[in-house]
């Protein structure tokens, strides 16, 4: 089954050695879950500032600077896995770095037919 492990933290908690150290570290993890076939996709995502939020209420497009919600913790990134069941999927998210200063959501993916074959996975 395909998980997506969604990762939440304080985008401003590290320095910028320690997110290289995270990246780095976060990195290893995706090489042996790939080793494992295990593995399908992961990237961190830009910083908050970056994003834009569009929303159609009433037929009118609205576009919002920054991302939907302000909190405390914002999503910082992303793995795609394909673990056997939830057990397996946890203990994967149990080993990404960030998970020791924010938090991993893990979410199964809806597998919609009629939706375009995917190159991942």
């Amino acid at each position: 089954m395909k998980y997506m492990l969604l990762i939440y933290l304080d985008e401003n908690a590290l320095s910028e050695s320690q997110r290289n150290e995270c990246y780095e570290k976060s990195a290893g993890v995706a090489r042996e879950l790939h080793s494992h076939g295990k593995y399908l996709l992961a990237s961190p995502l830009q910083p908050t500032a970056t994003a834009t939020s569009v929303r159609v209420r009433d037929g009118k497009t609205l576009v919002t600077d920054g991302p939907f919600a302000e909190t405390r913790e914002q999503l910082g990134g992303f793995y795609l896995i394909d673990a056997r069941d939830l057990d397996e999927a946890i203990a994967i998210a149990g080993r990404i770095p960030p998970v020791n200063f924010g938090t991993i959501e893990i979410r199964p993916i809806l597998e919609i037919p009629g939706l375009p074959a995917s190159s991942v996975g």
